[in-house]
């Protein structure tokens, strides 16, 4: 197997690759061998990476006393703790024939001595091989569901995304809104600089919304230059004040450094009321306010 483990425990570092183990003889290595095989039988029932990483907690308990465990993966916005994140720990950088498959740590009030760390490595060694095709089964998952363009949601999975926020909102009696944005004038930028500026200038954005809305807002490509974001726990007030700075950084952002176009964008923004068929009604309305919004001058923002 080519793989690599960093542990970090306490002050120490050592760098260690599975499946050389210098350190254990044999009967040993075939022992640890025989249940690494089995924990990779366990964890090869779940595609799901969080009830992956649960899954091999529940097992690694019965081999090594810990508090807690955390899976990061930054590149796809994974974040899994499962436990108490205490003060000792041993971390452990994840590759598979050199694909990072992002980093577990685990956590214990007290430090971890070396046969635990052994015992660790070699069961981690088990977790590699299900854990990527979990990823792997994510990256699929997230590929169906991104615009690849902008990289935001498509329109595909935003019935779906309404349709639950909807129902939470009324469960709970909580508020909910609807953003729809347009970029102004954007056929003129691409009849007058081009398709690959009309592709950077929908990039920036989708970037720039992005970047502005909280991590709990979603983000859908509408269709064209048209952009629709779902505002969870939000009324109209609120979601004035966010269309507003959104219009702002926007047209203050610089998305083409080589040539002198400013971007701007017009929104219409709708909130949930008590509609029997409101995921339609939000769009209706919503769509009515952007056309108001581009009717009275563009660059604004205009509340159903």
């Amino acid at each position: 197997m080519n793989s690599r483990i960093h542990s970090i425990a306490g002050n120490r570092k050592k760098m260690t690759t599975q499946p050389s183990h210098p350190r254990i003889n044999p009967e040993s290595q075939q022992r640890f061998a025989s249940k690494v095989l089995a924990l990779t039988g366990v964890l090869q029932t779940t595609l799901e990476t969080s009830e992956l990483i649960n899954l091999f907690a529940k097992e690694l308990s019965g081999f090594v006393r810990f508090d807690g465990v955390s899976y990061q993966l930054p590149e796809l916005q994974i974040s899994i703790s499962v436990g108490s994140l205490t003060n000792h720990s041993c971390q452990y950088q994840l590759l598979v024939t050199g694909e990072a498959l992002g980093e577990i740590k685990l956590f214990r009030f007290y430090p971890f001595d070396e046969n635990e760390l052994e015992t660790v490595e070699n069961l981690i060694s088990g977790l590699l091989y299900p854990l990527r095709n979990a990823l792997l089964y994510h990256r699929a998952v997230q590929t169906a569901m991104i615009d690849p363009l902008t990289g935001v949601k498509n329109r595909s999975t935003m019935d779906d995304a309404m349709q639950r926020e909807i129902k939470l909102a009324r469960r709970h009696g909580g508020a909910l809104s609807v953003v729809l944005l347009d970029i102004d004038h954007f056929k003129r930028v691409n009849d007058d600089h081009g398709h690959l500026y009309g592709d950077q200038a929908l990039r920036a954005v989708a970037q720039c919304v992005q970047k502005t809305i909280r991590d709990s807002d979603l983000l859908f490509r509408y269709g064209g230059e048209e952009f629709m974001i779902l505002l969870s726990g939000t009324g109209s007030d609120g979601s004035a004040l966010l269309a507003e700075r959104i219009r702002q950084e926007v047209e203050n952002m610089k998305p083409f450094p080589s040539k002198d176009i400013q971007l701007t964008v017009s929104l219409g923004i709708s909130s949930l009321r008590g509609e029997p068929d409101a995921t339609e009604l939000l769009l209706e309305r919503a769509d009515a306010a952007l056309y108001r919004a581009k009717q009275e001058g563009r660059n604004r923002v205009i509340i159903a």
